[in-house]
Order: structure tokens, then sequence, then C-alpha cells
């Protein structure tokens, strides 16, 4: 599967209806972003069952800023609606296929737990005393 673009437009409908999302954050200014697609792409191939999408930072700045990227590239990745990994610099493609392993192995279930007890404990006054 080729990648798609992501935008602020269409980002909640691809989060939402797809399992797993990699996330790419590039701009065409940058070198090693350049030498990170060809090796994004071909995870992507190898991946049919996976979203792998791209963020033009220069485009799509706001969407940028939501995730705090100050360096690129940047890898995102969600696994049931929860971004469970977040790491700026090129990855090597056995690195990559590495984290799309281990991203393909996480328990749904328990990603989904995890995140909403952090976000209750970020509600709640005495969990974080």
């Amino acid at each position: 599967m080729a990648t798609i673009e992501l935008t602020a437009q269409n980002f909640s409908e691809i989060i939402e209806k797809n399992d797993t999302v990699l996330i790419d954050f590039w701009a065409s200014w940058c070198g090693p972003c350049k030498s990170f697609a060809p090796t994004f792409e071909a995870a992507s191939d190898d991946n049919p069952d996976m979203v792998f999408a791209k963020v033009n930072t220069e485009e799509q700045r706001e969407l940028a800023s939501v995730f705090g990227i100050r360096s690129i590239p940047t890898l995102i990745v969600f696994r049931g609606q929860v971004g469970v990994f977040q790491q700026a610099g090129a990855l090597p493609r056995q690195a990559l296929d590495s984290l799309v392993e281990q991203v393909r192995e996480l328990d749904v279930d328990e990603v989904r737990a995890k995140a909403k007890a952090a976000q209750d404990a970020e509600g709640d006054p005495e969990a974080q005393a």
C-alpha cells in the first residue's frame, strides 16, 4: 500500500478508521527526510494491513504543532487510536521493521486501558500529588 497524505482535515478519520497508523512528519528541504522516505515507502508496501501516512510540516504547520514536532523526520505510531510511539530521526530499515513488529504485537485493549488510566490520573489532583 502506498503512503497517504495526512492533513488536519483527514487526520481524525484516518486514526479512527484504522487500527495501526504510522505517521512520518517531514519537509521537502530536509535531507534526512529524503533519505528516510524510501525506507518508509518500502515498509508501507510490505505491511498493507497498516496505514503509512506522511505529514508535510511546511503545509500542515497546525498538525505539526499539535504533536510538538521540533525535529524532522519524526515518526509517530497510533495503535487502537492511541499514540504508542514517537521518535525524531530517520530509522534504518531494520529498526523500522522491528518497530512495526512490536506495534503489531501490542495488546490493543491493554494499550487503551493504560491510556485511559493515564488520562484519568491527569484529571485527578490526588493522583498527581
